[in-house]
């Protein structure tokens, strides 16, 4: 499951929007692989102020401040920092309970969570031969065609969102906050399930199917990716609720969701059902995301959704 997003890194150095740079991998910041050296002989912080009308001196008075920061400016909190917030608001809810196999896209052959022994899953039933011979059949037909887009969707795929309605984090922070709350929360009831259900990958059954890219360290079920696209779908048809990009805009960023999880698929880490659960699971999240919390308070989750619509107005 992807961590975050490169931003505006560009492909160029640090110029540009293009977002994955190199596909950098878990990058925590927008500002990824930035480094400014300082000299040695002369910091920076040394050189006098030579603005016009005043007298040199070094830019750093002793000790004393020279702008009075009360606090952490709101402007400053990153994206995937702040998503944070939301993180700890879903928290706070009775998520651990949360039972999504009653939600549409529910595999069918997979018990519920509260029916799970204790010594494990009846695996043939749970991984039935069908399944892995579909992943057999998508290898070798579909693979070498859909290899660049499972590479680059490995760690990341929040610009593939972003991209997608021709924006971009700088032009749209509050959209990129959506999508980062959406990309780290699907993570805890995924990662819950994952231990519950400890589904082996398909290469861990039928190790011919030989993954391009590195096996996750954790489980299968269900699938992380699905989840977490499906997820950022749906907060995004709230976003763009009342605008003009409402209609097309979901039905694009669903069918990009559907691909990234049918992407690792093909890349033989997942199977259909694990992306199945993943589409049932986010569905399940989503009411969660929107309640407000106890008391009434307003979600970190809430407030984004508002002011990321505006952008879109």
């Amino acid at each position: 499951m992807p961590s975050s997003y490169n931003g505006n890194n560009g492909n160029n150095g640090n110029n540009g929007n293009n977002g994955n740079n190199g596909n950098a991998g878990n990058a925590t910041s927008v500002t990824a692989g930035w480094f400014f050296p300082d000299r040695i002989s002369l910091p920076f912080v040394t050189t006098p102020d030579t603005a016009p009308g005043a007298p040199p001196q070094p830019i750093a008075v002793g000790d004393l401040p020279t702008i009075p920061v009360p606090r952490f400016p709101d402007r400053n909190w990153a994206p995937e920092w702040r998503a944070w917030l939301s993180l700890a608001d879903f928290a706070a809810t009775a998520w651990a309970s949360l039972d999504p196999s009653g939600q549409p896209g529910w595999p069918g052959s997979v018990p519920k969570p509260s029916a799970v022994p204790a010594a494990g899953l009846n695996w043939p039933a749970l991984t039935p031969a069908a399944e892995i011979h579909k992943l057999v059949i998508a290898a070798s037909d579909e693979r070498a065609d859909a290899l660049g887009e499972i590479t680059a969707q490995s760690d990341e795929f929040i610009s593939w969102f972003l991209n997608a309605l021709s924006a971009r984090p700088g032009a749209y922070p509050k959209t990129a906050l959506v999508l980062a709350i959406a990309n780290l929360v699907a993570t805890l009831p995924a990662m819950h399930l994952k231990e519950l259900y400890a589904r082996p990958r398909p290469s861990e059954l039928c190790p011919a199917l030989l993954p391009p890219i590195a096996v996750p360290g954790h489980a299968s079920f269900p699938s992380g990716h699905s989840t977490q696209a499906h997820l950022m779908a749906l907060c995004m048809k709230e976003v763009l609720h009342g605008t003009l990009y409402e209609a097309t805009g979901f039905g694009v960023l669903w069918t990009l969701a559907d691909r990234i999880a049918r992407n690792r698929e093909i890349a033989g880490l997942h199977y259909a059902s694990d992306s199945d659960a993943g589409v049932a699971l986010a569905y399940a999240i989503l009411p969660l995301l929107q309640a407000p919390l106890p008391g009434g308070t307003q979600s970190h989750y809430q407030a984004a959704v508002l002011a990321a619509r505006a952008e879109w107005q």
